[in-house]
């Protein structure tokens, strides 16, 4: 095996001399029994799975770790620890995994039978990180000391269409080295919903492992008859590989001299669940595919820099995140919500993602569009609450979902995913002027819109409501899905059927943006209906959800009419979407920037003066980047531009101080004055799709970006740089078939200006009041 010329291993490098590679016959094979055995019919667990075991955050046992290393390519992904290793039956969601099954539990390497001791892990983009750690203190075989620090050895991990996980041990000091090196793997191939919270339910069976000419072939029979195979290849070959524990370890026997090196490479391929015929790629050749494609990805996308290197390193790293997290889906693809636990088509998710990053390639929102729109519900269901015209909320093709153990697949539990798709669809066109696009979706639009009128008003009260029907589904199906997460002042839980406040924003802003997309199609008759609707729409809300005595918009509305009277940050998705009156838009900024609120940080998701209020939880009192985005959109559109800012400024901190420049999927809402770093929530998400997409937003607030691309314009208004960003340049922004390209810049009192520095195509810029 040659090496690739980026740093993947050659089976032997050395400084002088040649590396010997002492072998001893390979002792024998003997092939554990198969360990696992389940239910004969998995179908029987259905009513035992309930909306507990389904929503919201896993749960959080001690041993969970937040700070895992997350690679991504495709459909298939890796979470290791930040030493490279994946620990057998750990809850943090390590291992590699694709389509839902975790194809690789355990991943370890030991020098000596010790656990090399880690020195830094670095990410060098979304599908790759390099891993350095040296030896600890160790005895040789012939009973000599290897003193720490005498052996460099560094791990390199690339998941393409297979892991490729390269070692490379190095030895240094005077003597030679005379040591063992050994890796251990095994696979449970179990449903991601087991690792992360139902514990092993499902039916099927290990198999033996089998050893091939190169390695070992893991494989496993679900109970619908689905074969599940892992093959683990090693190279060079191993003098030893025998059994451990459930899992298989390989052995190299090796000897260094001063300056030596020697290369291991372990490639995993997992197959099974639908695989193609697609011969899988060696290291080098998929390397260089993948950074072809994201070259190519960099290429299509606006070019962002500033004057301030924390922003740009926050930049370069939510587009790496946002690429590695794009996954297939039939003849499209779309942003996958998020690693360990969401690597899968989520509607709302994704579509919010696509929203936040109109800006930086609107290539995301069409390819979103063109994969959901084939798997819209046809059909009234009540075990996947699915209703005609319903956008999907998640779908799951493991091994749970296929034997009906979890109703998801696809799942349409969400009363959001289906506004959102009319109004990415709307927001796209703004941007782009794509009616062919819009003509090939003209069947979806139109049935998003009569679900909306016919199946989301429960009541017929003209708001649209959520209530769960499937017992293995939803409690909650807005945003903040968690089962406590809308509650009353006192505490309480709301009963349904519920109507939150930012479902009926973000109707009001899909039937707009509806009406204009089908106008430019030729029909004008549903166009002016939907405008009607949404005006009444309008009026209706405020009478409904505002509440005098908070000055605030309401949380929901339970199933009896009641406000839900909590003070959250749902209300600034109202701002967002234009449908809060603007003479009590002032009242909802104060209030989302009060200290109870606003944390230093972020708005949190609940106010601390809440009852139900607690910082630690998912929904009550944490703070997600992308509801901030949100939220500062949102006080942009409404003049609040120093507000918005304040929630850039905070965000950028959050980033700034967490590794490898991410920002989490959310992090616990204690006040800044009482810590002087983030608290982390112990299972976010990083990367996680609508967090990495936040910073695009954000920029687009800051600078006031307004497209018009069927009326040919590009409006800027009010752009507002804050006092750590002085200027930015942004290049190839799309507008239409044109591009345009900006720089802004802070002036010494405070005002922010721009210039048109090019411009490419048909597009007049200018600047709004």
């Amino acid at each position: 095996m040659a090496g690739d010329g980026h740093g993947m291993p050659r089976a032997a490098r050395r400084n002088r001399g040649e590396v010997r590679i002492v072998r001893r016959p390979p002792a024998a094979y003997d092939p554990p029994k198969p360990v696992m055995a389940f239910a004969d019919d998995p179908a029987a667990h259905r009513s035992a799975v309930t909306a507990a075991d389904v929503e919201g955050a896993p749960s959080v046992p001690a041993e969970a770790r937040e700070d895992l290393l997350a690679l991504k390519s495709g459909a298939t992904f890796l979470c290791a620890r930040r030493d490279g290793d994946v620990v057998p039956g750990a809850v943090s969601g390590e291992g590699l995994y694709t389509r839902d099954t975790r194809h690789l539990s355990e991943l370890r390497l030991t020098l000596g039978g010790a656990l090399p001791v880690l020195l830094s892990s670095t990410m060098e983009s979304g599908h790759e990180a390099v891993v350095h750690a040296t030896n600890p203190e160790l005895v040789d075989r012939a009973g000599a000391p290897i003193p720490q620090d005498t052996l460099a050895v560094r791990r390199r991990m690339l998941v393409a269409d297979a892991l490729h996980y390269a070692v490379a041990v190095r030895a240094f000091g005077p003597r030679p080295v005379a040591t063992t090196a050994s890796v251990t793997f095994g696979a449970d191939f179990a449903d991601v919903f087991e690792v992360r919270r139902f514990g092993r339910r499902t039916g099927g069976r290990l198999l033996a492992p089998a050893p091939e000419r190169d390695g070992v072939r893991l494989a496993y029979v679900a109970a619908d008859g689905e074969r599940r195979e892992t093959l683990v290849e090693l190279s060079p070959p191993p003098v030893s590989v025998t059994p451990s524990d459930g899992g298989v370890v390989a052995s190299w026997d090796v000897e260094l001299a001063p300056g030596e090196e020697l290369g291991l490479l372990v490639t995993v391929t997992p197959s099974g669940g639908g695989d193609g015929a697609r011969p899988r790629l060696g290291a080098e050749a998929a390397l260089r595919e993948l950074a072809e494609a994201q070259q190519a990805w960099v290429e299509s996308c606006a070019s962002i820099s500033t004057d301030y290197e924390l922003f740009d390193r926050l930049v370069e790293a939510s587009m790496r995140d946002v690429h590695a997290l794009m996954m297939p889906l039939g003849a499209s693809r779309l942003p996958a919500a998020g690693i360990p636990w969401y690597v899968a088509p989520f509607g709302r998710d994704s579509l919010i993602a696509s929203l936040e990053t109109l800006m930086l390639n609107p290539d995301i929102a069409r390819a979103t569009l063109l994969a959901l729109a084939p798997l819209q519900a046809d059909a009234d269901e009540a075990w996947r609450d699915a209703e005609p015209g319903k956008i999907l909320h998640e779908l799951r093709t493991g091994e749970l979902a296929r034997t009906g153990v979890v109703p998801h697949t696809p799942y349409y539990g969400t009363v959001d995913a289906t506004p959102l798709f009319l109004m990415v669809a709307g927001r796209y066109v703004r941007w782009t002027d794509d009616l062919e696009t819009m003509e090939r979706l003209r069947p979806a639009l139109y049935a998003a819109v009569a679900w909306i009128d016919e199946w989301g008003d429960r009541d017929g009260d003209g708001f649209v409501e959520y209530e769960r029907r499937s017992p293995g589904g939803l409690s909650n199906q807005g945003w903040k899905d968690s089962e406590d997460a809308i509650a009353h002042a006192d505490g309480t839980l709301a009963e349904g059927p519920i109507a939150l406040v930012e479902a009926q924003a973000y109707v009001y802003d899909a039937k707009l943006n509806a009406a204009m997309v089908l106008s430019a199609l030729g029909d004008d008759e549903t166009a002016d209906r939907l405008i009607v609707d949404a005006t009444t729409l309008r009026e209706a809300f405020d009478a409904a959800f505002w509440d005098p005595d908070e000055g605030y918009y309401a949380l929901a509305l339970d199933g009896r009419k009641r406000q839900v009277r909590s003070v959250a940050s749902n209300a600034a998705h109202a701002l967002f979407c234009g449908i809060a009156d603007p003479e009590k838009a002032a009242r909802v900024a104060e209030r989302l920037m009060a200290a109870d609120m606003y944390s230093g940080w972020g708005i949190r998701t609940l106010s601390a003066s809440a009852r139900a209020f607690n910082p630690m939880s998912y929904h009550n009192g944490s703070v997600w980047p992308h509801d901030n985005a949100i939220a500062a959109a949102g006080l942009k559109r409404y003049g609040f531009d120093v507000e918005s800012a304040r929630i850039a400024g905070g965000l950028l901190d959050v980033a700034a101080g967490a590794r490898d420049f991410r920002l989490p999927e959310l992090f616990c809402g204690f006040g800044r004055d009482e810590s002087r770093a983030i608290v982390a929530y112990p299972v976010a998400c990083i990367p996680q799709a609508w967090a990495a997409a936040a910073p695009f937003m954000l920029l687009q607030v800051l600078l006031g970006l307004w497209p018009d691309a069927p009326g040919g314009q590009l409006r800027v208004q009010r752009p507002w740089l804050p006092e750590w960003l002085g200027a930015v340049e942004l290049g190839d922004v799309r507008i239409g078939s044109a591009r345009a390209s900006l720089g802004f810049r802070r002036g010494e009192r405070g005002g922010t200006g721009f210039t048109l520095l090019e411009q490419h195509g048909d597009v007049q810029v200018t600047m709004a009041a």
